[in-house]
């Protein structure tokens, strides 16, 4: 795995939009291409990147219609993380991990050169997925902490559940307050 370069197994042609490039159109092409996030490119040079996640987020807090006056650039993180061709899986691999990314664009030289992603690692050393699996199961706890978190905070005092009128210890859920037993039938 040493010796094996980020250059040897990464997607060569990514999927790229230019940056004036409108949101409508981007989730088109996401959904022509079948990927799952697109490079933003201006003359080589990588300027952005924007996900299917990105696009929802948009959709949800603005209208269908917005999308097609949004440019992809106007959303794309200003910091992208990056690779060069030359680092070993092992590294990409590692970068992935940390950054909690399940891909990364290829730079050499400032200009885009490809994509890896964990599939493009995956496809190549499946002996990885024992790892993946445990760092989803990771991401997945953590999710579930920040819940519990929220839940802990909504937690109140005792007093009169508003759902069904009885005593007790006390949270507020969506906006009621309501008891132990109601919150667990919701």
């Amino acid at each position: 795995m040493k010796n094996i370069l980020v250059s040897d197994i990464m997607t060569h042609d990514p999927v790229i939009v230019n940056p004036n490039t409108n949101l409508l159109e981007c989730a088109k092409k996401m959904v022509r291409k079948r990927v799952g996030s697109l490079l933003i490119v201006d003359q080589k040079r990588l300027v952005g990147f924007i996900s299917q996640k990105d696009i929802l987020w948009v959709l949800i807090k603005k209208s269908k219609e917005d999308l097609s006056k949004i440019g992809a650039v106007d959303i794309s993180p200003k910091k992208i993380a990056t690779i060069k061709p030359s680092a070993t899986i092992d590294e990409a691999f590692e970068k992935m991990k940390k950054l909690k990314f399940e891909r990364l664009p290829v730079i050499h030289e400032n200009n885009l050169v490809g994509m890896i992603t964990v599939k493009d690692i995956l496809n190549f050393y499946p002996e990885f997925y024992q790892e993946l699996k445990e760092f989803a199961e990771i991401r997945e706890e953590a999710k579930k902490l920040k819940r519990v978190e929220k839940i802990k905070e909504e937690l109140m005092d005792e007093g009169i559940c508003e759902e069904c009128g009885n005593h007790g210890r006390l949270y507020k859920l969506e906006g009621v307050i309501i008891c132990e037993s109601c919150k667990d039938s919701s």
